[in-house]
């Protein structure tokens, strides 16, 4: 079952309404053993497992932006991508494999930091598929192919379905047009490609730091009315 006709930019904002708009810093990584249970457990549509590895890597995203990104001005907007990247490498990933699920998550990542300065016509090369991260557990190289899962997911995929149009209401209940102007566009609802804070600013003639207190207030609005009984 494909989620294509949901849209990423609304998958995306479901994760961050549900999941990055508590305070306080990001979770420790897990353990080994905590690590494999939870691969273990999405592999079997646990979805709370999914959303534990996502929360509990979110460092390695903050750690690669950072490292490497450290003079860009647009950190927000770059950790924003790289989580995008990192759930990609989650719900992509393939234990049976024998790579180290950092070495995978870090090179997405990094891919889709890569893909945003293409797009924006910055200096950025793509990183291939076939690029080795890592080799497996009998020594020989594994590219970013080798360790993608390309099992379907039904039922995961029917809850972020029935979440999303749920998500899709809440905006236009609960926030104010100018929240929902900045959501939409921020993250690409209804057709549109995402915007960074600073393009969003741009158009609408805000600063990029109103911008960013207008989104987290938005993001936050809707993840209480999604815990609200």
């Amino acid at each position: 079952m494909s989620l294509e006709f949901i849209g990423l930019g609304i998958q995306n904002l479901l994760f961050f309404v549900l999941h990055l708009t508590s305070p306080g810093s990001f979770p420790q990584p897990l353990s080994s053993k905590d690590e494999r249970k939870y691969l273990v457990e999405m592999k079997n549509g646990n979805t709370f497992a999914r959303n534990k590895l996502i929360e509990h890597n979110l460092r390695l995203v903050a750690h690669i932006i950072k490292k490497y990104y450290s003079s860009t001005n647009d950190q927000d907007d770059l950790v924003s991508i790289g989580t995008i990247g990192l759930i990609k490498a989650i719900d992509t990933f393939d234990i049976s494999k024998g790579i180290r699920l950092s070495s995978y998550a870090a090179r997405c990542i990094e891919n889709e930091v890569l893909m945003f300065f293409r797009n924006s016509k910055k200096t950025a090369q793509d990183v291939s598929m076939n690029d080795p991260i890592d080799t497996d557990k009998n020594g020989n190289a594994l590219v970013l192919m080798d360790v993608m899962s390309v099992e379907d997911s039904i039922v995961d995929d029917l809850d972020i379905k029935i979440k999303s149009e749920k998500l899709y209401n809440y905006i236009t209940e609960t926030l104010p047009a100018r929240e929902q102007t900045i959501i939409k566009l921020r993250y690409g609802l209804n057709g549109r490609s995402p915007l960074t804070q600073r393009e969003v600013a741009a158009q609408l003639g805000i600063s990029r730091s109103y911008v960013s207190r207008i989104e987290k207030k938005a993001l936050s609005t809707l993840k209480r009315r999604f815990e609200k009984k």
